[in-house]
């Protein structure tokens, strides 16, 4: 099939890709000139892992390829894929405003009859108001249908995660185009869920708010493990045997950030309020992940009274590991904290350290390694579980500190492989503190 992708984020880069690596030929439109000169020279513009790799074999096959052209890339398109941003307003709800400018770009240039995939999140009954954009402003007579297929992509497995989809959802009042698009999913082999177009664009902010819900639940769990002398990660673990709960999304921290769950959580609880539903639980949802994201600095302030001129060195940037996006990471409330507690805040991060910058500016240091990172320093946060920092030789971690002790927001470490130090204070989230040889 021949197949259009409007945007090359995280969604429309890696669907473009894997849908040319199945044999489709794929166009990607995107605005900006330098992004898609640098797609054409083969280099990605976000970190993503084996996405570069699958772009340029594609690029080389002449199944992918990449222009700013709308007229180039639409015309002939049997289906056009809207990957657009829909980022969070200051109200709450998703900002439609590129997926609005991508229904005008397609009203411009559609000639030809054509499916229109809805890829991006988006609120309920916006298939409709982008089908109306577009009948009302084509040129051309021609004849469209809308599906609505929302992406269930996670930062760090994009490429694994939409090859080895666990669904994929197509809503549509047509069959005859939810059986196009079926058809181009066909040699992924994977269950497909056809329904209405509202209940598809529903089941996207459900899905991630309840993801959401689960992984600040267990956070509370963590937080009264610890008050009562419980090990929660034993806890998750006896709760996730239950087939009823699951194993996934039950690991303890300081809560979850990205470019999805934030803002899909405030995104249906906005949804909610317009049609007068009091969701009481997605507001407590919210809290609790707030308040979590403030467990490290905290815990720091509990054991050193103040943290005035201390170095406290910071490991990991990026709100999850294998990738570089900084949108909502925990490292920037935490940052922003120590610095409101005027401590020498020294981070590091294997490649978020660049997009870190944009955010936090020169409001801290930042380091080329752990080493650099923890040299002297009074108190190191794991905030990102990086394998670097799972795989730390803590014994000449701690001797390279000044004072060896650890918080621990990822609990990447367990009890027998800190014993080989002499000394530490160890403090992971919802399991007691481990302090060996301090006085």
């Amino acid at each position: 099939m021949k197949i259009t992708v409007l945007g090359t984020g995280y969604v429309g880069l890696s669907t473009g890709v894997c849908l040319s690596e199945i044999g489709h030929h794929v166009i990607c439109i995107d605005v900006d000139e330098q992004k898609i000169n640098r797609l054409n020279q083969g280099i990605s513009p976000i970190y993503e892992p084996g996405l570069e790799e699958l772009l340029v074999k594609n690029a080389a096959a002449g199944r992918l390829r990449f222009t700013t052209s709308h007229q180039e890339g639409i015309d002939g398109a049997e289906i056009i894929i809207i990957a657009v941003g829909t980022p969070q307003r200051d109200d709450g709800a998703a900002d439609l405003s590129y997926l609005k400018q991508a229904a005008k770009d397609i009203s411009s240039y559609l000639k030809q009859d054509s499916i229109i995939v809805i890829k991006s999140t988006v609120p309920v009954g916006t298939n409709d108001m982008i089908k109306n954009i577009i009948s009302e402003q084509c040129n051309e007579k021609v004849l469209f249908e809308m599906v609505s297929n929302p992406e269930f992509l996670r930062q760090g497995s994009a490429i694994k995660d939409t090859m080895q989809a666990d669904r994929i959802i197509l809503g549509s009042e047509s069959k005859k185009a939810a059986r196009k698009v079926q058809e181009m999913y066909q040699p992924l082999n994977v269950p497909i869920l056809t329904t209405n177009i509202r209940s598809a664009e529903m089941i996207k902010y459900a899905s991630n708010a309840f993801l959401a819900t689960k992984i600040s639940f267990i956070n509370e769990v963590a937080n009264l493990c610890e008050a009562v002398g419980a090990d929660v990660e034993a806890v998750a673990e006896g709760m996730g045997k239950d087939k009823r709960i699951g194993e996934a999304f039950l690991q303890p921290g300081i809560g979850y950030g990205g470019s999805c769950f934030p803002k899909d959580v405030k995104a249906l609880l906005h949804t909610a309020g317009l049609n007068h539903v009091d969701f009481s639980l997605l507001k407590e949802t919210i809290k609790i992940n707030d308040d979590q994201q403030k467990l490290l600095v905290m815990k720091a302030l509990t054991r050193f009274g103040e943290l005035k001129g201390k170095k406290i060195a910071m490991l990991g940037l990026a709100f999850k590991p294998e990738t570089d996006d900084m949108r909502e990471a925990p490292s920037i409330k935490i940052a922003h904290s120590l610095n409101h507690h005027e401590a020498k805040v020294v981070a590091y991060d294997p490649v978020a350290t660049d997009n870190a910058k944009k955010i936090l500016g020169d409001t801290i240091k930042y380091a080329n390694s752990i080493h650099e990172t923890i040299l002297e320093a009074d108190a190191v946060l794991i905030v990102t579980e990086w394998n670097e920092f799972k795989q730390l030789d803590l014994v000449a971690a701690t001797n390279l500190m000044k004072q060896p002790i650890i918080f621990d927001g990822r609990n990447c470490f367990e009890e027998d492989q800190l014993k080989a130090c002499a000394k530490v204070e160890y403090y992971p989230v919802g399991r007691p503190a481990i302090v060996i040889g301090m006085d």
